[in-house]
């Protein structure tokens, strides 16, 4: 069974987790240098061109010299050679060396366009090990910019801003989405602004926020309010550090109720920082608490993951609620009833 999610006009196509996809380019090129790609391939398409345009562009990493693990490296070694393309070890201090380059040196010195890939997030059968999202992690180590996609053509836009920013960039792609989402991509080279939240629902009755693979579920959850007559703003952060307030202040303060859904755990996950900062800039103006519907705190299960995911049922009850203003502390609904399979695509 496959579910179409339109996203600004186009259909991104996600079919279900039991029938992935292994081909990395769905359909033959459309005109105008257009293709329909996954997301993994339009990665592989941002590291050619980042390569390509700018001979001091390197990567490095585990595994990325025969391709990696996800295959997002492949051919980059055969064509720029070993030299500029090579396997190392996990050492590298992000943390400590990376993220205070610039404020130790006074500004005269930075990582050199430091941009660090790494996949996050469901899988389907990751379990503890491969299904986590560690993002509110790095978000809380000053220095650093944590950029996370939704869709092939975002990851490639992203990737090559965050490829030609001076800044150290942790930028997170989605697992799930690598070869189950896919959508048209220009071949050419293009960037999509860091830092820049988007409204890709609009809505007056609650705001709804979230990031990386989270966007397709929350937009279904859209969908089915939307039957019920309940109008639901949605917005894609993709930039977590720093991200746009701007924006999702202007939304709280048009709907007056916000709900941010996230994978990770909820003590501790970024969407607490975004609640904090909006009840700071936006109390006045709030018709109902802050909710979250995010992952629970425990490690991610293996056969329990229905339970613990933020499904489009579990925002959908959380929206009626907080519609009708109840005041409870139900961040993490288990929704009970759930007998279809489609909360997990």
């Amino acid at each position: 069974m496959s579910t179409c999610v339109k996203r600004l006009g186009k259909w991104v196509s996600l079919v279900s987790k039991r029938g992935l996809s292994t081909s990395s380019v769905q359909k033959d090129a459309s005109e105008n240098g257009v293709k329909s790609l996954n997301l993994y391939s339009a990665i592989n398409q941002a590291l050619h061109i980042a390569l390509d345009t700018d001979p001091r562009a390197y990567v490095f990493g585990e595994d990325v010299g025969f391709g990696g693990v996800f295959r997002c490296t492949t051919g980059l070694a055969d064509r720029f050679g070993k030299n500029r393309v090579f396997n190392t070890p996990l050492c590298e201090q992000i943390v400590n060396e990376a993220a205070k380059f610039r404020y130790r040196s006074g500004n005269q010195f930075n990582c050199g366009g430091l941009t660090i890939r790494t996949p996050y997030g469901a899988v389907g059968h990751g379990g503890h090990y491969h299904s986590q999202s560690p993002e509110a992690f790095f978000c809380h180590v000053p220095g650093i910019k944590v950029v996370i996609p939704r869709s092939p053509k975002e990851a490639k836009g992203l990737l090559l801003s965050c490829i030609r920013d001076p800044n150290p960039i942790v930028f997170f792609e989605p697992k799930w989405l690598y070869r189950l989402a896919v959508e048209e991509v220009p071949e050419d080279d293009y960037m999509t602004p860091l830092s820049e939240a988007e409204v890709i629902r609009q809505g007056c009755d609650i705001t709804l926020v979230g990031w990386g693979a989270q966007l397709s579920i929350m937009e279904q959850a859209c969908l089915d309010a939307e039957k019920e007559g309940i109008s639901c703003e949605l917005i894609d952060l993709k930039t977590l550090i720093p991200w746009d307030k701007e924006t999702v202040e202007a939304s709280v303060k048009k709907t007056g109720r916000l709900l941010i859904s996230h994978e990770a755990p909820v003590t501790g996950g970024f969407g607490a920082e975004i609640s904090a900062s909006i009840l700071e800039r936006c109390f006045s103006r709030l018709e109902a608490p802050v909710a979250r519907v995010c992952g629970l705190d425990t490690p991610f299960p293996l056969v329990f993951e229905p339970f613990y995911m933020p499904t489009k049922n579990k925002s959908k009850i959380m929206v009626g609620k907080w519609i009708c203003s109840v005041h409870v502390e139900f961040y993490n609904v288990i929704d009970d009833d759930d007998d279809d399979d489609d909360d997990n695509d």
